[in-house]
């Protein structure tokens, strides 16, 4: 169904009247006072009671449990801050009430800092066997998980330093350049024009999809000039953040720079370097690809603003109303219980999909608390990629949703599994479009589908080496210029590519605007690693059939209560093993194969 392209985005906001009911509600105070006294009762109880000798599995799960009640309390204005913010970082009001809450939680956070420290100080000997204990059975994965810090805490005093000096250091620096980025006015001249538009930084990347060649190079000149203009403060801001993780990994004595995000993503280092390794041994793929788009564009050499172009000049738009349809639809044939899930989302207004100015790029879902609710976080521009970003944050919200079941250290899983809905969703939306599609529609739903997978699987990748050497270089050479991290930018990204594609010299900025780099070092992995694995999952759900959804449904449940190891071997799969993750760049050598196979029936057509 073509819609006209003057169609308008959704007026869908998101209701978060279950957290609060805004920045004045008097909750959130009383939230803060009665955390905060708490607080202070917990640390007389325990202080001193943890690492000791006499330490029983009665105490330990009784101080879990308050402590388990006390977060799930305080995450709540936490949570809706960041809300709030994401939604309109231009408000000096947000801003401001953002900063007062994270300043609130360094407050409580100092209190209770000392109980992580006792609990990573205790001997292995004195809390191995508490393990076994009945009472502490909602809590085994949380603890092992925490000392697994051991060896990298510092002093009660240091930890209070270094938490008390983060909302003027690293996070002010996180909240600088949001603030910037989103609010940061591109001037966009389209072809044949001579006045400039005002866009924000969405619109514009947005516009690098257009069927235009000529509306892509003018969205690709706004992008970097804009980021031009920005250059100066952005490279500033990575800079710093770079050597505060720098001087952090020292104190903590981390051994590289990727470590502390392989512990909080309860990976080794091995099953990491495993995936990455396996990415860049398939680049060839990319090659393979991007030749046959090159063939089909006519275009004698393709750029940097080709890799996203749609293959053909007449792009569908999809009314908000339709993209539900889709995406329930898609997930109800697979499991009622996964559409169901999903369908509150809609019903319960629980997505912002409203383009405006002032929101921040990209899009999420913010799980919240077990007993609240997940929400969606996206700008809808009316076009398939934005349907395929629905089913990919509403599959996290299914996620969040089921594993409400879990209490609140157990709810929310690390960052790789935690892409595994995500992905499976949009493989669920991808597979129901094509068995309706037309020749021509299948092979512009296969170009999607792979550049998706390419962006997520093996950009990331390389997404993933450009960090690794930033943060060599800026710990080796010191301060680094924008041209420093761009040469090493246009490295990485054209060894993805290969010959298939030449990335011009205003890409070289364009490492400036990605948000993970700043505010998540080294997060981007998790999106080749979730990826890959859901690739070679939705393959074992096919070939099990029905009885697999049960499996999966039961996975998601668990929510991040097991290690991601334990988790993936209730569906008998094993993280370490080569030819798990050989199974998923199999199947992405079969998207290519069937692309080919597409495009030559329909050449000859």
């Amino acid at each position: 169904m073509a819609v006209s392209s003057d169609l308008q985005p959704p007026k869908v906001r998101w209701d978060l009247t279950a957290l609060f009911s805004g920045i004045e509600d008097p909750k959130i105070e009383e939230t803060w006072t009665k955390a905060l006294a708490i607080a202070d009762h917990f640390a007389g109880t325990y202080r001193g009671k943890i690492n000791t000798s006499s330490l029983t599995a009665a105490t330990l799960a009784s101080a879990l449990k308050e402590l388990e009640a006390l977060y799930n309390e305080v995450a709540k204005p936490l949570g809706f801050s960041g809300l709030l913010f994401a939604t309109d970082s231009s408000d000096a009001k947000i801003g401001a009430f953002m900063q007062k809450q994270q300043e609130r939680g360094t407050e409580l956070s100092v209190k209770l800092m000392f109980f992580d420290l006792e609990l990573q100080a205790a001997p292995h000997d004195l809390i191995e066997p508490l393990l076994a204990d009945a009472e502490l059975a909602n809590y085994v994965h949380y603890i092992r998980a925490t000392r697994v810090y051991s060896p990298y805490r510092l002093s009660e005093s240091e930890e209070i330093v270094l938490e008390e000096t983060s909302n003027t250091g690293s996070r002010a620096w996180v909240r600088l350049f949001e603030e910037v980025t989103a609010n940061h006015v591109f001037k966009l001249v389209r072809p044949g024009k001579t006045e400039a538009e005002d866009m924000t930084e969405q619109e514009v990347l947005t516009l690098l999809r257009d069927a235009d060649r000529d509306v892509r190079q003018a969205a690709a000149d706004s992008l970097s000039s804009g980021l031009a203009e920005l250059q100066r403060v952005l490279t500033f801001t990575y800079n710093n953040l770079l050597q505060d993780k720098s001087v952090e990994d020292r104190l903590r004595g981390f051994e590289y720079p990727e470590k502390s995000r392989h512990l909080s993503n309860e990976l080794e280092k091995e099953t990491v370097d495993l995936v990455i390794r396996k990415c860049r041994e398939n680049y060839h793929l990319v090659s393979r690809f991007y030749k046959v788009k090159r063939e089909i564009l006519g275009l004698p050499e393709l750029t940097h603003i080709d890799r996203y172009a749609p293959l053909f000049a007449i792009e569908e738009m999809v009314p908000w109303e339709q993209a539900q349809k889709i995406v329930l639809d898609a997930f109800c044939g697979f499991s009622s219980t996964l559409e169901a899930k999903a369908a509150e989302f809609f019903d319960k207004n629980w997505i912002d999909a409203e383009p405006r100015k002032g929101k921040r790029g990209g899009a999420f879902c913010s799980y919240n608390t077990p007993d609240t609710h997940p929400v969606v976080f996206q700008s809808y521009l009316n076009r398939m990629d934005d349907v395929m970003t629905l089913a990919h944050e509403l599959g996290h919200g299914v996620h969040a949703s089921l594993s409400r079941e879990q209490t609140y250290f157990n709810f929310h899983g690390t960052l790789p599994l935690a892409e595994l809905a995500s992905t499976f969703g949009e493989m669920l939306v991808f597979e129901s479009l094509v068995k309706e599609a037309s020749l021509k529609d299948r092979l512009a739903l296969y170009a999607d589908k792979i550049e998706g997978v390419f962006a997520t699987v093996f950009r990331q990748a390389a997404m993933f080496s450009f960090e690794q050497r930033a943060h060599a270089a800026r710990r080796s050479d010191g301060e680094l210029s924008s041209e420093a991290f761009g040469n090493i930018w246009q490295e990485e990204i054209q060894a993805m590519f290969g010959d298939s594609v030449t990335i011009g010299e205003q890409h070289r900025s364009w490492w400036s605007y990605v948000g993970h780099f700043i505010f998540a070092p080294f997060y981007v992995y998790a999106y080749s690693f979730g990826e890959l694995l859901v690739l070679s999952l939705y393959q074992m759900a096919k070939a099990e059939g029905p009885s697999f959804a049960t499996k999966y449904v039961d996975l998601l449940r668990l929510g991040g209560s097991l290690f991601p190891q334990e988790l993936m071997a209730t569906v008998n799969v094993d993280l370490n093993d080569e030819a798990f993750w050989q199974g998923g760049l199999n199947a992405m050598e079969s998207l290519v194969s069937e692309f080919e196979k597409i495009w030559a029936e329909y050449s000859q057509s």
